[in-house]
């Protein structure tokens, strides 16, 4: 018999971000249906502003607070916020706090501490150090200092900790000097279901056909991700395959940060199409395309994060081009011959990366068989419902 089991999920994400809905929701539904139908799970999200708590499914509710960027205003809401989950977790029995990413657990952990409530941490990777390494914080800040102190404390005293790669398990016993036994890794698996459905339909891009050669990226520049390097790619791809190449950026970016983008690199805009879609729409477009890119800046950390858009590639059955040391998935295209890693930032390294992807299309159906098999072994939702098992079953 199953037992009850109450859960409060904390994220730093807004509810309609695409971290929430095909990061978070979709492990919460594996959750759902290992605990028993009179458990509860409790969503936390951040939103542009605060909504009723409202019930997404027979377990799973979501409580929504305001978002204020990191400050005094989000210092004055975290104090509400932890007389609110304080009161929430004692009425509501709680038994788990369940933190997705390291400033989730922050707050994951002195909640826990306060109620005795049990810490899991959920995709588990070095944020404070990352945020350096893109220059994002500095090394001697309030804000550094305040999240990496909380990434040991919360270690330390988490019972269950799932880390996004294999390499955070050696990094958190020497970066922390923390030793755990239950540690599991967890990558970002994928629902193959949305993307063995999407038909191939030209008439969502206009002017591109089966005989142009098209690069998809879905996400963002800056931050830690490339920006003037993934135009210049672009622009090497240009030269080489002539205007057969297109580009279909997925992103909200503005089209004239994009212009300029491409000013700066010497490529014409006119072969990109910019369109910002809902991420329940990003597979219509990636079954268009011929190959992707994950422009993960390859600093030291990305070796142990977990970029979503690799699984999505994969699940499409697209070759990849990615930069060195991302994750394990640098090694797995490689390993596996699905695309090229970029060992180095350059003209002669982007057009090696343009002669690999053409030649590996040159047979497209054997190869996407091929990259949906390592997608199904790399990114299979059994893989989290195995980890889920054993916490709560």
């Amino acid at each position: 018999m199953k037992k009850d089991t109450h859960i409060l999920v904390i994220t730093y994400w807004k509810y309609d971000d695409a971290l929430i809905q095909t990061y978070t929701l979709p492990y919460l539904k594996i959750i759902e249906s290992i605990v028993s139908k009179d458990s509860k799970i409790y969503l936390l999200t951040l939103d542009p502003a605060a909504r009723p708590i409202h019930q997404i499914s027979s377990v799973i509710y979501n409580i929504s607070k305001t978002y204020f960027p990191f400050g005094l205003k989000s210092l004055v809401e975290w104090i509400k916020n932890f007389i609110f989950l304080f009161k929430f977790i004692k009425k509501n029995k709680i038994q788990y706090v369940h933190c997705w990413c390291t400033p989730a657990g922050a707050a994951g952990y002195i909640l826990c501490k306060l109620t005795g409530a049990k810490l899991i941490l959920d995709s588990f990777e070095p944020h404070a150090e990352a945020m350096v390494e893109n220059n994002t914080w500095k090394k001697n800040s309030i804000r550094y200092k305040f999240l990496f102190r909380f990434e040991k404390l919360q270690l330390k005293l988490a019972t269950h900790v799932i880390c996004a790669a294999e390499g955070m398990i050696a990094y958190s016993q020497k970066k922390y000097n923390v030793i755990k036994e239950n540690y599991f890794i967890k990558p970002a698996c994928v629902d193959f279901s949305k993307f063995e459905s999407a038909q191939k339909d030209f008439k969502l891009l206009n002017g591109l056909t089966e005989d142009n050669i098209i690069c998809i990226y879905a996400g963002k520049f800056n931050g830690i991700y490339l920006e003037k390097e993934v135009f210049d790619f672009f622009a090497i791809a240009h030269s080489h395959l002539g205007n057969k190449f297109k580009v279909v950026l997925l992103t909200n970016e503005t089209k004239e940060k994009i212009d300029q983008y491409c000013l700066n690199s010497n490529l014409n805009p006119s072969i990109i199409t910019l369109k910002f879609v809902p991420h329940s729409d990003v597979p219509k477009y990636m079954a268009l395309s011929d190959f992707g890119i994950c422009p993960v800046k390859p600093v030291p950390t990305k070796q142990f994060c977990t970029p979503i858009k690799n699984g999505e590639y994969w699940a499409m059955g697209l070759p990849v081009v990615i930069t060195k040391n991302i994750s394990e998935d640098s090694d797995i295209i490689q390993s596996n011959d699905i695309g090229y890693v970029l060992n180095s930032l350059n003209d002669e390294e982007y057009l090696s990366a343009i002669i690999k992807i053409e030649s590996l299309l040159l047979n497209k159906e054997i190869l996407k068989l091929k990259i949906v098999e390592v997608a199904k072994k790399y990114r299979s939702f059994s893989i989290a419902e195995r980890i889920y098992k054993s916490i709560y079953a």
